[in-house]
């Protein structure tokens, strides 16, 4: 981090420096005392939020501090203002009375203000309406008289997006209280876990050190590349053989001892993601990245009952077609690299996680050759980076199928056989072969797992038999999966799908037992309603629920009841 203006110290005259020697020599000598004079240095305490926001004091909860982007270090301080708020910082250094001060920051984002107040003399501050780069502010202020306690502040404006500082710091006299300590060499890190692997790769990820600017990641004790985050892919291994790997933390002091060592195994051929196969009948349950009020688990709180587990959600970008995936802040993890500990421990465990792409409010453009190809490789690096088995796809406003289909066999084409893809359409989607969704999942049914329609959030809808029928009935879950049975699907990539509770969904919530009553129905020719098909599908693939979040709010009801139906179907 960046302790002064320049990276030095302001330099003192040479004659100013001998007259205050001499002067507190001679008082000395007289035996009267006197104050020597203080060294110039940044009084400004965890100025590069190193330490989170130790020190710092944010309104309203404004404030936080992220790992990107930072000027230097590992953090840098984001503040977000909201209403009235405009999320101001501010911590009170120590100063010497009647002396000069030199204020400065970086600063990204939307606007930001940096400021002193108390000085005993002027107030100052500084600040510019918004920055896609870093850019440097700074002004400086004299204490008064009497002052030793100098506020420093930086803030946003009402309304504006939000800003990001780092590299505080108020240069002058030390008031008594110091600065940051000198800088460390980082320590060794933790947590080194494999995780996606292929048959030339492997998937690392490990727990972030303090003060680290990078990682160096070992093969087999020989440097090989490095990283800025705390997870990397190593290429070009060959197939079905074995490696040690470790991990050093770097910053401008010097590098940390390696960790200890991890063996990863690369897979025999054929860039298969690694997982577990689905099983012949499937409880799916999508598992909430952010808290609606639902209960909020970790990924290992998954009931065991769930054979696929669909994080829910990636996120789009600005780039049409790509996505990416931001942890949830309110679920509890230390860290990613905890999160994909979690990913791996569900895989061992025989369970598929796999990411999903849309929900109510997501939507991913995927409309030329361009977003089709972004979307392939983005849904690829995530599944290398966390080690998800595959994707969901769960786009709810609109899907074209030629670009869809395309992305999609891009995405199998890098992942080999073993990704599990699975989709979630509304129930109109489904209606006829001619639907966009419905083209989409002919046209890859080669690759693909399991449609599990959403039978909830809907009107009446027609059955296989042309009648109309509506939801919370055994007859609407089992007419509407006649239509992708009797469409080109088999039977084995159909599932139904229905909220876990009466707080899951807006409308559509039907009891277990009506749930296992049509899996009956359509595999057994059992207990059905008034709707009966011509032929039973012994190989349906099972149920789907929105979510594990809300099933574990109801008392695990919903799995409980329907897991061991699913897991006994023919």
């Amino acid at each position: 981090m960046e302790r002064v203006p320049n990276g030095r110290r302001r330099p003192r005259s040479w004659l100013g420096g001998v007259v205050a020697v001499l002067a507190a020599g001679a008082l000395s000598v007289g035996g009267m005392g006197g104050v020597a004079q203080a060294a110039d240095i940044n009084v400004a305490k965890n100025a590069g939020f190193e330490s989170g926001l130790a020190n710092w004091s944010c309104s309203g909860g404004s404030g936080a501090v992220v790992g990107a982007p930072v000027r230097s270090g590992a953090g840098a301080l984001k503040g977000t203002p909201a209403g009235q708020d405009n999320a101001r910082c501010s911590q009170s250094v120590a100063v010497q009375p009647n002396s000069t001060y030199t204020l400065s920051a970086w600063v990204q984002g939307g606007y930001a203000y940096l400021g002193a107040s108390g000085t005993g003399t002027t107030d100052v501050s500084t600040w510019t309406p918004g920055e896609s780069a870093w850019k440097q502010l700074t002004t400086t202020f004299r204490t008064g008289a009497s002052t030793r306690a100098v506020t420093v502040y930086t803030h946003g404006w009402y309304g504006q997006s939000a800003y990001l500082v780092d590299d505080v710091s108020v240069f002058g006299p030390d008031g008594g209280g110091g600065g940051d300590p000198d800088p460390q060499a980082p320590g060794t890190p933790a947590g080194l876990g494999v995780g996606a692997v292929t048959s030339s790769s492997v998937a690392l990820s490990w727990n972030a050190v303090s003060g680290a600017t990078g990682y160096n990641i070992y093969r087999d004790g020989t440097k090989v590349q490095t990283a800025t985050g705390t997870s990397a892919t190593v290429t070009g291994l060959a197939a079905a053989t074995s490696y040690q790997f470790q991990v050093s933390a770097t910053n401008a002091v010097g590098e940390s001892a390696k960790s200890a060592a991890v063996s990863g195994r690369t897979s025999p051929g054929g860039g298969d993601p690694g997982g577990p196969a689905v099983p012949r009948h499937a409880l799916t349950g999508y598992w909430q990245n952010f808290n609606n009020g639902a209960t909020v688990q970790k990924l290992r709180d998954v009931q065991a009952q769930y054979d696929i587990i669909a994080v829910a959600f990636a996120d789009s970008t600005a780039t049409p077609g790509e996505i990416v995936f931001n942890l949830s802040s309110a679920l509890g993890y230390s860290g990613v690299a905890e999160f994909k500990s979690d990913i791996a421990a569900k895989k061992a465990a025989g369970k598929s996680v796999i990411i999903s792409v849309g929900g109510e409010l997501g939507n991913v453009t995927i409309n030329s050759d361009a977003s089709a190809t972004a979307f392939a490789n983005s849904a690829y690096a995530l599944m290398q980076e966390y080690g998800f088995n595959g994707i969901d796809i769960d786009l709810e406003h609109g899907i074209n199928s030629t670009y869809m289909t395309k992305a999609l066999r891009q995405l199998s084409a890098k992942a080999g056989s073993g990704m599990v893809l699975t989709m979630a359409p509304q129930t109109i989607d489904m209606q006829n072969t001619g639907t966009e969704y419905f083209k989409t999942a002919l046209a890859v049914k080669d690759i693909l797992t399991v449609v599990n329609m959403q039978h909830y959030n809907s009107g009446s809808m027609l059955g296989c038999d042309g009648q109309v029928y509506s939801q919370g009935s055994v007859d609407f879950l089992t007419a509407l999966a006649c239509i992708q049975l009797e469409g080109g699907l088999d039977p084995s990539q159909v599932g139904i799908g229905v909220p876990a509770s009466t707080r899951g969904a807006g409308s559509g919530y039907v009891s277990p037992t009506i749930v296992n009553n049509a899996l009956s129905c359509l595999t057994r020719g059992t207990n059905c309603g008034n709707f009966k098909p011509s032929k039973t599908y012994p190989s349906l693939r099972g149920a789907m629920t929105w979510s594990t979040n809300w099933d574990a709010t109801a008392g695990n009801a919903w799995s409980n009841a329907v897991g061991p139906h699913v897991h006994a179907l023919p």
